[in-house]
């Protein structure tokens, strides 16, 4: 009987040894490291609002309370429904790779968008990491955080520049529509009207004011006749043939006495 019962306390110390070395790792400590994570709003947004269109920013604090060195991999995230916890879409995942050493304590931001409709909605967010190749997985936040839109500002450059552009697409088209089936009357052309040419001065290179070669000569003849007859004054040269006409008188009347 001694020896069943020494058998039988033998075989339960085996099996206890056996149990504890499966749920430890070979230098005693348990397979997956403790990590603490936690997450949180920073102070500029305590009531955890998440603002659709914009960079939403959190804050994971991570402390290695392990005896080994963890690998931090990345932080992911994802939106879940309210009422029945389905998955609605997933966040932007951030990958870090760095080293954890014991007893290290970190904060790292992890940013996120939302295009969601304003109301609750469930995040959740985890880390991954690492230990001898093997993965692990810490959950950071799971809480029901509240989508709103963002602020209307009158001096919001954003805003400015989307009405800028749309008042501009439409003023456009409204030219482009007015032009195609309002098209404006053709004005008629003035006739062009020939101009007169101004009188060209012509220099005399006679005493007489004009030259004589670019009038025909029966002109000339009778313009000479014409002023002999209309004109009663004598001229120097008529004057000279009266006196030679009257000294040959004189002279024949003393002959003949």
């Amino acid at each position: 009987m001694r020896i069943q019962s020494l058998l039988a306390s033998t075989l339960s110390v085996a099996a206890l040894l056996f149990s504890v070395s499966a749920c430890e790792s070979p230098l005693g400590e348990p397979t997956e490291p403790e990590i603490i994570v936690s997450a949180a709003f920073p102070e500029s947004n305590v009531f955890g609002h998440v603002v659709n269109g914009e960079q939403n920013k959190i804050f994971i604090a991570v402390e290695n309370k392990s005896n080994r060195n963890v690998t931090l991999k990345s932080i992911s995230g994802s939106f879940h429904d309210v009422n029945t916890n389905a998955i609605v879409k997933n966040a932007s995942t951030l990958q870090y790779g760095i080293q954890l050493l014991e007893g290290t304590k970190l904060q790292l931001p992890y940013s996120f968008y939302s295009e969601f409709k304003p109301g609750d909605i469930r995040l959740n967010i985890w880390l991954d990491h690492a230990v001898d190749d093997v993965k692990y997985r810490v959950q950071a936040y799971d809480s029901i955080i509240t989508v709103v839109e963002p602020e209307l500002s009158i001096f919001d450059f954003k805003l400015l520049s989307t009405y800028a552009m749309v008042t501009a697409m439409l003023g456009a088209l409204a030219c482009y529509a007015y032009a195609t089936f309002f098209p404006q009357a053709k004005k008629p052309r003035k006739a062009a009207v020939a101009k007169v040419s101004a009188p060209v001065a012509v220099t005399a290179s006679t005493s007489g004011g004009y030259q004589e070669e670019w009038i025909p000569e029966h002109h000339i003849k009778k313009s000479k006749t014409g002023g002999k007859k209309k004109s009663g004054v004598a001229t120097s040269g008529d004057e000279s043939a009266l006196s030679g006409v009257e000294s040959d008188a004189i002279k024949k009347r003393k002959s003949k006495k």
